[in-house]
């Protein structure tokens, strides 16, 4: 009997991530998702350095303001609603001291521009083809900051803007970067408030431009997040609360197929020993102060001790010092 769902099983990668492969993640939440899940078991990763964005132009933007290794001044930021912010970053940047706002902007270019310059992967999420132009500047933005409505107009890309300004940013990427390799995805969110039509147009065009850009570029993929979202998932008990979301469930699929896309088999182990790990610091003891409990801090630390020999590129520091301090 035929399976009561459509599988999608990504063709994998013949560039494979390892544990000493610097990964760039940028663009919307689901990025985070991806990227976060990446983090967590130690890859050297760096997640969304402006924040989460979510149209190609923002994301361009943010780059080539890597390119260009740009400084942040008081001209580069604006002040509302008692916050000093910039409106290429996220509200995580914003601050009531200008001075400390700037501060954590440029302190997250300098990271991420040494991350895009020894990056072997660039990971892309595009989220949607609609942008928002605030008048006063005639600037794209990445966040409008709550300001009114009415100071942004509303517009729509097409696919041979997206194609055209993102072929030019890819071969500036490769000049600077000889062994980058892009992978694209759309986020699987849907964009209700855009309208039903709307998103699917959006998803379309995004989905359109990537596939030129793949076509052009030998180092261009593509990771079909949306697909298995709306074939493999299709039903709503793999959307969160809000039925926009994918609920944690799809995350972790996505997230698995991902992995038996772009690891190999030695990857996939240390990940298992890792996460072994993990889940021992975030497991919480009944009682701290018995034996057994003590026994099981001696047995992590061993095995961390055991892990950092076999893999000396991995940092452990944090787990032995929350074991250390309950010895």
């Amino acid at each position: 009997m035929k399976p009561f769902r459509t599988i999608i099983q990504p063709q994998q990668s013949k560039n494979k991530i390892s544990y000493q492969t610097p990964v760039l993640f940028m663009g919307s939440c689901f990025t985070e998702n991806i990227g976060n899940k990446m983090l967590d078991l130690k890859f050297p990763a760096l997640v969304n350095p402006f924040g989460v964005m979510y149209n190609p132009v923002s994301v361009q933007r943010g780059l080539e303001i890597l390119l260009e290794q740009k400084t942040f001044t008081d001209s580069d930021v604006a002040f509302f609603n008692e916050q000093w912010f910039s409106f290429y970053h996220d509200t995580e940047f914003s601050d009531i001291d200008k001075n400390a706002c700037i501060a954590k902007i440029n302190g997250s270019i300098v990271k991420a521009t040494k991350q895009l310059i020894e990056a072997e992967y660039l990971v892309i999420t595009f989220g949607t083809s609609w942008i928002y132009k605030y008048i006063e500047s005639g600037k794209v933005v990445s966040n409008c900051h709550k300001i009114p409505a009415k100071e942004f107009e509303r517009l729509s890309l097409g696919v041979e803007n997206i194609f055209v300004e993102w072929a030019n940013l890819i071969n500036r990427l490769n000049e600077l970067n000889k062994k980058l390799k892009i992978i694209f995805t759309v986020s699987p969110v849907r964009h209700w408030k855009d309208g039903a039509v709307e998103n699917q147009l959006s998803k379309s065009t995004l989905i359109l431009a990537i596939h030129q850009l793949k076509e052009k570029f030998k180092n261009v993929d593509y990771f079909p997040a949306y697909e298995i979202m709306m074939d493999d998932l299709r039903d709503y008990r793999y959307y969160a609360d809000d039925m926009l979301h994918p609920s944690n469930m799809a995350i972790d699929y996505i997230w698995e197929q991902f992995e038996q896309t772009y690891f190999d088999n030695k990857t996939l182990n240390i990940c298992k020993e890792v996460e072994k790990i993990i889940l021992a610091k975030n497991h919480r003891p009944l009682n701290p102060n018995t034996l057994n409990h003590k026994k099981f801090i001696e047995n992590q630390i061993k095995s961390i001790q055991e892990i950092e020999l076999k893999y000396p590129f991995i940092d452990f520091a944090d787990e032995l010092n929350h074991f250390n301090k309950q010895k």
